[in-house]
């Protein structure tokens, strides 16, 4: 009896002793910093080549369209709007509301116009700076051109679950203080949300711009998502369902201009006419 509880015990130690040990989950708290900041890097590497690797990189300039939701001051929805959305990154934004575009919001790098029914105007000085803002927030100038920046601080944030789905954290910091939060789809290395972290210098309050990706689609070589919401310190600010994109469509240098805008307006205000 004793001789087989021996055998027993040694052939559970033989099989324990033959069973490769799992690897270790990376605990982002006990990481030294040096190695989590290359495991960040690394996973920045595999959400890049997920993206379309060079395809994705090499993009300049972007035409999406499709249907923008309309949100009412208390955040309901109010409808939707077809749209276009022109971009020459990193700066150079062109977005027309409605079928014909009657509407246009315009901005080139500190400078910005809109279109309505009264013809061309001015932006507001407010609204030019929320838009330079934005630009410095935005992923895609963040992946395809920020990352090298001096002052950028990466970090590894762990693993997760976030839409039904594993992932893991990366942390970037920027020397103006932006933190990025970006959480990595461990099977398909695509981006399912970014969480981008401010605070203001002189209030000292604090905003968090949620952004969530879903229904990728490859267009012209780049993973596309074809919806894309956005919250506000917990409040719905921006929804849109894409229907197509176009990468690097060859946009015209003047299309991001003043003098295009009033070139568009005599258009539209002719078909009005009719």
């Amino acid at each position: 009896m004793r001789l087989k509880t021996y055998l027993l015990a040694a052939a559970i130690s033989v099989l324990i002793g033959a069973t490769p040990p799992r690897a270790a989950a990376q605990n982002p708290d006990t990481m030294m910093p040096e190695a989590s900041a290359a495991k960040a890097k690394q996973l920045l590497q595999q959400l890049i080549q997920g993206l379309g690797g060079p395809a994705y990189l090499q993009v300049r300039e972007s035409m999406c369209e499709g249907r923008l939701a309309q949100f009412g001051h208390n955040g309901d929805l109010m409808g939707y709007v077809n749209f276009k959305d022109f971009w020459r990154f990193p700066d150079k934004n062109r977005t027309e509301y409605g079928k014909k575009g009657e509407i246009v919001d315009l901005y080139n790098g500190d400078s910005g116009w809109t279109l309505d029914k009264g013809g061309v105007s001015e932006e507001p000085a407010s609204a030019v700076t929320d838009f330079q803002e934005r630009t410095k927030r935005d992923i895609n100038n963040l992946l395809r051109l920020r990352l090298k920046e001096e002052g950028m601080a990466f970090r590894y944030g762990g693993g997760d679950i976030a839409d039904l789905k594993q992932v893991d954290w990366v942390e970037i910091e920027d020397r103006e203080r932006r933190i990025f939060r970006i959480a990595i789809d461990r099977a398909t290395h695509l981006p399912l949300r970014s969480l981008v972290v401010t605070r203001d210098d002189a209030t000292r309050e604090r905003t968090e711009d949620l952004t969530v990706y879903a229904n990728f689609h490859p267009l012209d070589g780049v993973q596309t998502p074809f919806q894309v919401s956005r919250d506000r310190n917990g409040r719905r600010a921006f929804q849109a369902f894409y229907n197509d994109c176009k990468y690097n469509p060859g946009i015209p240098d003047d299309f991001f201009t003043r003098a295009s805008l009033e070139q568009h307006y005599a258009q539209v205000g002719k078909k009005k006419k009719k």
